[in-house]
């Protein structure tokens, strides 16, 4: 088993690696669902022939509850399996957040844009322009400190869950 993770994987806002393995892809989906039922007092998760989504049982529900996202892939060259994960919230928080930046982001393009040109053609229509852009940047920067605070949160999660991939592997090929 080789596992690669590179210096950008730890400052994305969802962080990645990849898994190199000899196990077959099918025969590590059944392991999978074998070894995560041995787990359940722990982890729930649903398994597909292709991925499998991993989230760690707690008390708490807060809103960047982390989930593991497994993706199997056939590396033909090498003749290899590759086991790539992403950590990150439900699809539901993701998605919420990607809107929030699309639409915080859009803002301050618009807003920038009406303001440097009302200041080519030496207008004085919209004098606001200039300030909303700097509120709604300060709306963008928020909604990325919320996101790295609560990625900082599930910190410890996310390392049960990065646990779990490794000694899924680690187990099968043992046996």
């Amino acid at each position: 088993m080789q596992i690669e993770e590179t210096i950008l994987d730890s400052i994305r806002s969802r962080p990645r690696f990849k898994i190199f393995t000899d196990i077959p892809r099918e025969v590590y989906t059944l392991h999978l669902k074998k070894f995560l039922a041995e787990k359940e007092m722990n982890y729930s998760g649903t398994i597909h022939s292709e991925e499998a989504i991993i989230r760690v049982k707690s008390e708490g529900n807060y809103f960047w509850k982390p989930c593991l996202a497994l993706r199997t892939e056939v590396d033909r060259e090498e003749n290899k399996t590759i086991i790539r994960g992403i950590f990150g919230p439900t699809s539901a928080v993701w998605t919420f957040f990607m809107f929030l930046n699309f639409i915080f982001g859009i803002s301050w393009m618009l807003l920038i844009t009406i303001w440097f040109v009302e200041k080519q053609i030496k207008s004085n229509d919209f004098p606001w322009a200039l300030s909303a852009s700097f509120v709604v940047l300060a709306l963008l920067a928020m909604t990325f400190i919320a996101a790295r605070f609560g990625q900082i949160k599930a910190r410890k999660e996310m390392q049960k869950l990065r646990e779990f991939a490794e000694e899924s592997i680690r187990s099968f090929e043992n046996t």
